[in-house]
C-alpha cells in the first residue's frame, strides 16, 4: 500500500490521543537509535587500543583523586 505523507498525517491526526502517543514514542525510539548509531560511527577508530584507553582513564582517575 502506497500512502503519501499527507495521507499518513491525516490518518495519524484522526487517531485517539493514546495511539498518537504510542506512535510518537515509537518514532522517538527510532530517531534515538539512528542518532546513536551515527554518533558511534563518528567516533569509531582503529587508531587507539584498549590499552591506550585504559592508560588514559587511569591517568585521569589519578589526577582526580590525588590532585
Amino acid at each position: 500500500m502506497d500512502l503519501s505523507f499527507s495521507q499518513i498525517l491525516s490518518l495519524v491526526k484522526s487517531l485517539p490521543n493514546e495511539q498518537k502517543i504510542r506512535i510518537s514514542q515509537e518514532l522517538e525510539k527510532e530517531a534515538i537509535g539512528s542518532k546513536l548509531t551515527e554518533l558511534l560511527l563518528a567516533f569509531k577508530t582503529d587508531r587507539i587500543s584498549m590499552e591506550e584507553i585504559t592508560f588514559e582513564v587511569e591517568q585521569v582517575r589519578h589526577r582526580i583523586f590525588n590532585g
